[in-house]
């Protein structure tokens, strides 16, 4: 089989479950076969031997099923760094790089910034800030000792050194450890939200947060605060339509400079706050 025939024949296959077709089965025959995307491009009348073609459309098959592309490719990447994902770890999202994006405004490029990322799972986050504030002292927590795992292994292979990993429950393992900026991307999907169908291989202790997605939401509002130093910031992604839940949350723990921010689509995606005065 011809690598374009091989292509097309495999988005075809892929179109009800992509939104892109045509690139998940580009991405998976240039994995299938150890070879950049642009190498497909270049040569569409290449023959595939038959072990490539099992290769390849067994790895389609696999997304067919629903699996995500990253976790068959065994990679997504994330403010242009490649992280290693797998079945432990919450595939990274785009819209959060807005997370990133707006810690980096609160983060020193000249002195020391102490730097929390709770629920840090592949280390998406932590890893993208510790590139772009090689000074910044990072802290990373997770409760899965498998997340630990991924999140190191994706600081180690982008030789990043300024991140220290703790396994706990959210804050449990700081003890008295004070920080200038908190971020995290907590689960805050509902228990009933019906697209949990289309996320089911991945980790649902990453996604979902009790009846109204908002329980791990309510544990930062109320335990993040005596970890931040003085004005220090609060930074939470959640969903598209709980801006006005979370206010209130922090709001009756007493954060104050409530404010929500948007992400590329114009959703409201990242609430900044910070911390009450003791």
């Amino acid at each position: 089989m011809r690598i374009d025939a091989a292509v097309a024949s495999a988005a075809n296959r892929l179109q009800p479950v992509s939104d892109s077709p045509r690139l998940d089965a580009e991405l998976l025959l240039a994995r299938a076969l150890d070879l950049p995307r642009s190498y497909l491009f270049a040569h569409p009348e290449d023959v595939l031997d038959d072990a490539a073609v099992a290769r390849y459309f067994e790895a389609v098959e696999r997304r067919r099923e629903g699996r995500p592309l990253a976790h068959i490719t065994g990679e997504k990447e994330f403010w242009s760094l490649a992280l290693a994902v797998g079945p432990d770890v919450l595939v990274p999202r785009p819209e959060t790089e807005l997370l990133v994006e707006l810690a980096l405004r609160d983060i020193s490029r000249r002195s020391a910034c102490d730097v929390l990322d709770l629920g840090t799972g592949s280390g998406a986050i932590a890893v993208a800030l510790a590139r772009e504030r090689p000074g910044a002292r990072i802290v990373a927590t997770d409760l899965s000792f498998a997340a630990l795992a991924v999140a190191r292994h994706n600081a180690s292979t982008h030789g990043i050194g300024n991140i220290e990993f703790l396994e706990g429950d959210w804050t449990a393992p700081l003890r008295d450890h004070l920080f200038d900026i908190i971020v995290s991307n907590p689960p805050y999907v509902r228990e009933d939200d019906p697209a949990l169908q289309d996320l089911r291989f991945e980790p649902v202790a990453a996604l979902v947060a009790g009846r109204d997605g908002l329980d791990a939401i309510r544990v930062l509002a109320r335990h993040c605060a005596r970890h931040l130093k003085p004005a220090g910031i609060l930074l939470l992604e959640h969903g598209a339509d709980q801006q006005q839940d979370v206010a209130r949350i922090l709001h009756a723990e007493g954060w104050i400079g409530i404010e929500c921010l948007r992400d590329s689509s114009g959703r409201p995606r990242v609430t900044r706050a910070r911390a009450p005065s003791r």
